[in-house]
């Protein structure tokens, strides 16, 4: 065999052994996530999966999934040196993005669904609102630590830094909207609400979009990159009268959103809530 055809098969063996090891580091990371979560709660998941038929703890859930594939992701579309090393960083950034979101999860309950037990309303109530909001809370959560992971010059303090802040503005976003609101938010919640649920949810998914922009990309340093975040921070509570004000005066003209959710419960109002807040920040991460 010929150098060149030693050389096309030493790239073609490494082509392969690339993405066989991380598709293995990413079964492995989900395999520790689930383990993670099953150890940090209290009920059996498959047995409220399967014979309760719960669908509040299904969504729920599956968010927590869908962040630890947000986290993953982050961390594999950061910089890149050698496989071994590689592997390494992915893993260790990706362990920890999964405590983050477990540790987002108490923060979450504590800070966003105050004052009631997110816990009850999802095992003994069974409410679907609650699931959306908490689906909606990973995945905003996940994407603020991907973004956080993402980029060179920085290292774990930063991205610990920047997902502390991150998590600050999510947090009060949520009290923002709960005041603007024409009703109690988390008594439409609780009194399992799930038009109200799902809408809230989706806009915790738009605002974590926006954030992970702010902390996503390289360090450049703490004085300006602290500036932009909280010039983006801003652009979070201009953009929520925006939407607001938009999805009331053109997507429902002739209807008040806030009669549709409360008095209607109706949930298609609430998904495209949740949906055109979720477009409206996907075009600004990518147009601002």
């Amino acid at each position: 065999m010929d150098a060149l055809n030693v050389s096309l098969l030493t790239d073609a063996v490494q082509a392969l052994q690339n993405p066989a090891a991380f598709l293995v580091l990413f079964v492995a990371l989900f395999l520790v996530g689930k383990w993670l979560n099953d150890l940090v709660t209290d009920h059996a998941l498959n047995k409220e999966l399967t014979e309760k038929d719960n669908p509040a703890l299904a969504i729920s859930t599956a968010g927590y999934y869908l962040g630890i594939i947000i986290v993953f992701i982050g961390a594999v579309i950061g910089p890149s040196t050698t496989l071994l090393w590689d592997v390494l960083l992915v893993g260790g950034y990706g362990l920890g993005g999964i405590v983050l979101l477990l540790l987002s999860r108490v923060i979450n309950d504590r800070l966003i669904l105050r004052g009631f037990s997110a816990q009850r309303e999802l095992i003994e109530d069974q409410n679907p609102g609650t699931g959306a909001v908490l689906f909606g809370s990973y995945v905003a959560s996940a994407l603020i630590v991907a973004g956080s992971i993402q980029g060179e010059g920085g290292g774990p303090h930063t991205a610990l830094v920047f997902y502390a802040l991150g998590q600050v503005a999510l947090i009060v976003f949520t009290w923002l909207y709960d005041w603007m609101a024409p009703y109690s938010l988390l008594d439409q919640i609780e009194q399992d609400n799930t038009a109200a649920g799902v809408g809230f949810g989706g806009a915790l998914i738009a605002i974590g979009i926006i954030v992970m922009r702010a902390v996503s990309g390289d360090f450049l340093g703490w004085a300006a990159d602290l500036q932009y975040l909280g010039w983006n921070v801003l652009l979070v509570f201009v953009y929520l009268v925006v939407v607001r004000l938009f999805f009331d005066r053109v997507l429902i003209p002739n209807s008040d959103l806030s009669v549709e959710i409360t008095r209607d419960r109706n949930v298609g109002a609430g998904l495209l809530e949740g949906a055109v807040s979720i477009g409206f920040a996907a075009v600004l991460f990518f147009v601002l």
